[in-house]
């Protein structure tokens, strides 16, 4: 079926600016340090398909995904030639056949001491070296090894031998707020762990918020996510990152609304004055959080409107009274008025949940 009207939802993707981005965030890295994407979870939403080729065009040769089937789908995307560019599996081999990891040259990054055994014994078999990223635990308490496992390790370095040991790696749990001694304990315990360890090879620490930490925390790679997609990584400051997306959705009805009458599920809403109210195609199952009914707004023509009962699953109200709003206008979420950020807040959670949430039946529409 083909359709020439407008859509009634469409998600704009800049990827120039996530590239703008990248080549910031590079900028502020110490000369030598390696700038890699964090491209899990679809590009944070965003569609690696398209994410993970302009990284690359824009000169990125990192790539870090959850898990293995997202790995197999970036290397897919990568050029034919691109064998300098290194794929990341930060889950490691868990559930996945490893060699799945030798046919599409993924790197799994090692999480425990077991993860260590089974790898080496893989490239024992195969008679040649495999290559790794090998995880600390410094205060996450997620994932890496724990200081009994790293304690285990430097007692039989050996163990090592058979891989090419690429990164020693560690995730901050409080990047995003400079002061908290979190930040300095878990760089602190980074420093002695590795120094422990002695291993002749690289270090990773910094997120993106990390990489605002300064200098300390750089080392020889960064593995930022959100800040690439435009999510502020300082968010006691203005936020240094340009906007990715656009999302906006089409008025479907505007009606007049007498003082009394109520909107949506539960009768949330009553009106305490006559209103004129603009129902707009978008809710909670396009990932419109059912919590940004209570505190969210839309902009139409560059007028905050604010929302008024509950988001449905394919429905929110406005109030648009002394706007000049029509049905077939389209209603701004996120835009040059208002950042996934923003609405994050309206709707009590972090900028992450609002882009890794995008639903589907938007009409995406890839520029730059």
């Amino acid at each position: 079926m083909t359709d020439s009207s407008p859509p009634l939802s469409l998600l704009e993707i800049r990827l120039d600016a996530v590239c703008r981005n990248y080549l910031l965030l590079q900028k502020k890295l110490e000369r030598g340090c390696d700038l890699a994407a964090a491209v899990k979870a679809d590009a944070y939403g965003l569609g690696a398909h398209k994410v993970v080729p302009a990284l690359y065009r824009a000169g990125c040769r990192h790539f870090y995904v959850a898990h293995a089937e997202e790995g197999i789908r970036a290397r897919a995307v990568l050029p034919e030639d691109a064998g300098k560019a290194h794929v990341y599996v930060l889950h490691g081999t868990g559930g996945t056949d490893a060699e799945e990891f030798l046919r599409h040259d993924m790197t799994p990054v090692l999480n425990g001491f077991g993860d260590i055994e089974n790898w080496a014994a893989l490239a024992r078999r195969k008679e040649k070296k495999l290559p790794a990223v090998l995880q600390l635990d410094t205060g996450m308490n997620r994932l890496g090894l724990a200081a009994d496992e790293i304690a285990r390790l430097c007692a039989v370095p050996d163990i090592l031998q058979p891989l090419d040991l690429r990164y020693v790696m560690s995730h901050l749990a409080c990047a995003d707020e400079p002061a908290h001694p979190k930040n300095r304990a878990q760089l602190e315990k980074f420093k002695r762990l590795t120094g422990a360890l002695g291993l002749p090879c690289r270090l990773s620490l910094a997120n993106s918020a990390g990489i605002f930490l300064g200098t300390d925390y750089h080392f020889d790679q960064a593995r930022p996510g959100c800040a690439l997609y435009g999510i502020n990584p300082t968010p006691d400051a203005p936020n240094p990152m340009q906007g990715v997306i656009t999302l906006k959705a089409r008025i479907l009805q505007i009606r007049d609304t007498a003082a009394g009458e109520t909107v949506g599920y539960g009768a949330a809403y009553a009106a305490a004055r006559p209103v004129k109210l603009a129902t707009i195609s978008v809710g909670y199952a396009d990932g419109l959080l059912r919590s940004f009914g209570k505190n969210g707004m839309v902009y139409i023509g560059g007028c905050a409107c604010p929302l008024t009962g509950r988001v449905s699953m394919d429905l929110v109200v406005a109030d648009v009274t002394g706007v000049a709003a029509q049905a077939g206008d389209y209603a701004e979420i996120v835009g040059a008025h208002q950042t996934a950020d923003d609405v994050a807040a309206a709707a009590g959670t972090i900028g992450y949940e609002i882009l890794t949430d995008l639903g589907r039946r938007y009409k995406r529409s890839y520029t730059g």
